[in-house]
């Protein structure tokens, strides 16, 4: 299969040059040629959007595991910053004029205080900071002022961002942050997948149920009411025509989980070992938290600071963490992202975002193509959509992108009762073989093989059934190649080389998510809590 950054990759670029020669006499197309040249060379770019005060930056803090972004309401939460790996921090702003300046580097309590230097917001085409992150290696992520803003001039920096201008999105991809979707946030979607021509490509947004410890008011059991409402949110058919999939998140619980200190820890152990009746008191509201008369041996200070950096639901339930046996700082840690839900989250961005990012951009650059020949007619364009047909065909990373997004529709070509196994050797779950074939990363190379093998021949069966219609035998071809990629890169793995399906890397990455996903299952088993035994725990505690 073709790698990213591979092939298909130098394919494009090699047409996308020739592209802009041909309409080199049109600007407003050679613009956006150039724009879709420069991107392939870049770290994918993912957007964090949503309505004011949604959770936006809180996210985007908690995803580069600091705080980077700002969460109150300054000027900075008012224009389109990006943030990018670099080795040494730094803040660059760039005018509306088009001027470029550095502003100084203000560090605060292990992050980022952005201050704009006496510069007005509206005067701000956009900030990009380098940040010594490795969670922004794979990606750069862009936070993004609110949209459904009183301030017209806010809302419409994020709208020209994702392309309402009939430019270039600003973004290869958006995680769209909501509490309950409204029009204007669907709206908001179909904008970015139009102005990337990905419309009913629902791999390139994901939807977060976002500060979803609030659902639930707080209550011990708050995830578990914030999963039944994403359920019922990924069933809204609106919904699901602009997103592939509605992830419920915590964002104050996953950014302590990212930047718990030890002295937090042990702040924790101190209110988890005090009179549980006592404790069980002053959790019931932030300001009996935070009383200095409350007879606790922590200081009404230090409780403070607890609050503002957990809240009170991330309060609860690392006390309740503690006292089922979570021992120190690092676990404590681990079990926070679990069920913040920014594990999943990170999971699922891994799978369906960072590790196609070749293929992403590479399907969205061919997109662009198709639109600009559409709308910009020239002499020799006959062998341009030639060759967009023709790179697409012998992709198969983006047959399978292709196939991944009409497979959610009711009217999906695969066959329902194969739906789930023909997704995941698609490559919804992780693109590594074990992941594709839903087995531990560990299986042994042999029985992977044989796996693979059972699997090739079922949907062979299905490709070649007489009573199939033209699209599920299209969709099981595809399918089928994929079985083929899983096979020659098992052969290529017994031969001492490493690439699976989609690449080294993102064999790498599905095998990561899996031994991720069995160290947390494992974790929970040796502090002695069962998967939500602390939220029961939280939950006899409060008298429920």
């Amino acid at each position: 299969m073709t790698a990213p950054g591979g092939p298909a990759a130098d394919d494009v670029r090699g047409l996308l040059d020739d592209a802009l020669a041909r309409w080199a006499d049109v600007p407003p197309a050679a613009q956006r040629l150039a724009a879709a040249r420069r991107r392939l060379d870049e770290p994918l770019r993912v957007a964090i959007v949503g309505r004011v005060k949604a959770g936006k930056s809180t996210l985007l803090n908690a995803l580069v595991g600091a705080r980077v972004a700002p969460t109150d309401a300054g000027e900075c939460t008012r224009v389109v910053t990006e943030y990018r790996h670099g080795d040494t921090p730094r803040v660059v702003l760039t005018g509306t004029d088009g001027a470029v300046r550095d502003l100084p580097v203000r560090r605060a309590g292990g992050g980022l205080r952005l201050e704009l230097a006496g510069t007005p917001p509206e005067e701000v085409a956009r900030l990009v900071v380098d940040w010594p992150s490795a969670d922004l290696l794979a990606a750069t992520l862009v936070d993004t002022p609110g949209t459904g803003s009183l301030s017209a001039g806010t809302s419409d920096r994020t709208h020209a961002f994702l392309g309402d201008d009939a430019g270039l999105a600003g973004a290869d991809a958006v995680v769209h942050l909501t509490r309950q979707p409204q029009p204007d946030d669907l709206a908001v979607l179909r904008t970015f997948q139009a102005a990337t021509g990905a419309a009913g490509t629902l791999t390139s947004t994901i939807t977060v149920l976002s500060r979803a410890d609030e659902v639930g008011a707080g209550r011990p059991d708050a995830m578990h009411a914030a999963e039944e409402v994403a359920r019922r949110m990924s069933a809204d058919p609106q919904l699901r025509a602009v997103s592939s999939a509605v992830v419920p998140v915590a964002g104050k619980v996953a950014l302590a989980g990212r930047t718990l200190r030890q002295g937090d820890h042990l702040a924790l152990r101190t209110l988890a070992t005090a009179d549980p009746a006592t404790v069980t008191g002053m959790l019931l509201t932030a300001d009996r938290f935070c009383r200095p008369d409350t007879p606790v041996a922590l200081a009404p200070d230090v409780r403070a600071a607890l609050l503002d950096r957990l809240g009170l639901f991330g309060v609860r339930l690392s006390v309740a963490l503690v006292r089922a046996g979570v021992g120190d700082a690092v676990a404590l840690a681990d079990e926070l992202l679990r069920l913040s839900g920014l594990a999943e989250l990170q999971r699922l961005l891994a799978v369906q975002f960072t590790a196609r990012g070749g293929p992403v951009r590479t399907a969205a650059a061919l997109r662009l193509l198709e639109s600009v020949l559409a709308e910009h007619p020239v002499s020799g364009a006959d062998a341009v959509r030639a060759e967009v047909e023709r790179i697409r065909l012998a992709s198969d990373d983006l047959a399978e992108l292709a196939l991944l997004a009409r497979t959610r529709s009711p009217s999906g070509p695969l066959p329902p009762a194969l739906r789930a196994e023909g997704e995941r050797l698609l490559g919804a779950s992780g693109t590594g073989p074990a992941a594709r074939l839903g087995l531990p990363a560990d299986t042994p190379v042999a029985s992977l093989r044989g796996a693979a093998g059972l699997a090739l021949r079922r949907w062979r069966e299905v490709a070649a059934d007489p009573l199939a219609d033209r699209a599920t035998a299209d969709a099981a071809e595809i399918v089928v190649r994929s079985c083929e990629g899983v096979l020659a890169a098992l052969d290529g793995d017994s031969a001492g080389a490493v690439p699976g399906p989609g690449g080294a890397e993102e064999q790498r990455d599905g095998h990561q998510e899996q031994a991720t996903g069995r160290h947390h299952e494992r974790h929970a088993v040796e502090v002695g809590v069962p998967r939500d035994g602390a939220l029961r725990d939280v939950e006899g505690q409060q008298g429920r």
